[in-house]
């Protein structure tokens, strides 16, 4: 089940890649991660991916010539925008970011964007509509090549589909053809609690359903939040605050075959955590490069770095 977001409004009167994969997906084997850069000092990108506003939850598009990312920064709506910017090739900088505007943003938060290969964008939104699930629930907006940007629709409330009382964040869409999995994380902002990260599960032309606990990544005191799930299901990235990290880092977690457990999860390490809060990490499509946020940042309220293997 899909709700329209305007339409409820007016309802209510409103390095390397050292990844190696089998056929059948038996052997993996993850490099280590090189010294995190803010992302506007390398490779000639636009001195505005930062600012002193809140920058995070970078993301790039499949074929990797966009990136998204969530901001505070002047020029938006109101309280966090999605913002992308665009480059000509893989081997061009980033430009300067531009903000989606109407229908995606609105003049609450909209955050963690995530886009999808030839199908749209699903994203967070408090925008607090009538009918909305909770604290931040998930949409999903499809791109028309003429009109742009279509309204988006609500992902169904719980039991019958993944948006909860609390609020979501970092969706994560891996495609396995039939079946199709959506990776998110919930938890309570008001007052902060602990969050978990869950799957809802879809089959082809059916919508998402409720959401489950994801075993082997969730730690029982700790805030397990916006996972990120490599395109071949095999990996994950998510930031925690639990026992081994120094504070609310980035880890990671691997498997062999969907369906198998996960393993252990384990910290990226010092070249890309520190005593700052590193938060929203995403893999680029090939999983090359690792993006995320960092708060506070030495240019402002959160920055954006990346990593490569």
């Amino acid at each position: 089940m899909l709700v329209g977001r305007r339409h409820l409004a007016a309802a209510v009167g409103t390095a390397v890649l050292c990844v190696t994969i089998t056929a059948t997906a038996q052997a993996l084997y993850v490099a280590d991660w090189s010294t995190a850069l803010k992302i506007d000092t390398i490779n000639g990108n636009s001195t505005e991916l930062n600012t002193t506003s809140l920058d995070g939850c970078p993301i790039q598009s499949p074929d990797g010539l966009s990136l998204y990312m969530a901001s505070n920064r002047p020029g938006g709506l109101g309280g966090l925008d999605i913002w992308v910017a665009h480059r000509a090739s893989t081997a061009a900088p980033f430009g300067a970011p531009e903000n989606l505007g109407e229908p995606v943003n609105s003049a609450a938060d909209d955050f963690c964007p995530t886009p999808v290969r030839g199908k749209g964008l699903f994203f967070v939104s408090r925008e607090a509509l009538g009918g909305s699930c909770g604290q931040g629930d998930i949409y999903f907006t499809s791109r028309h090549p003429v009109r742009g940007w279509n309204e988006p629709q609500r992902l169904a409330c719980a039991p019958d589909g993944p948006n909860t009382a609390l609020d979501e964040q970092g969706p994560s869409f891996v495609d396995l053809g039939p079946r199709q999995l959506l990776y998110f994380s919930s938890n309570s902002v008001t007052p902060a609690a602990a969050g978990d990260i869950y799957v809802s599960a879809r089959r082809k032309k059916a919508a998402f359903g409720p959401a489950i606990a994801v075993v082997g990544l969730n730690d029982a005191v700790a805030n397990d939040i916006q996972p990120n799930v490599r395109k071949d299901g095999l990996e994950v990235v998510f930031s925690s605050n639990r026992a081994g990290g120094a504070g609310q880092d980035i880890w990671s977690a691997t498997r062999e075959k969907i369906g198998e457990p996960w393993s252990a999860p384990v910290n990226a390490g010092g070249t890309v955590n520190t005593g700052a809060a590193e938060t929203r990490p995403s893999l680029s499509w090939n999983g090359d490069q690792l993006l995320f946020g960092r708060s506070p940042g030495p240019e402002g309220l959160s920055d954006i770095f990346v990593s490569t293997r």
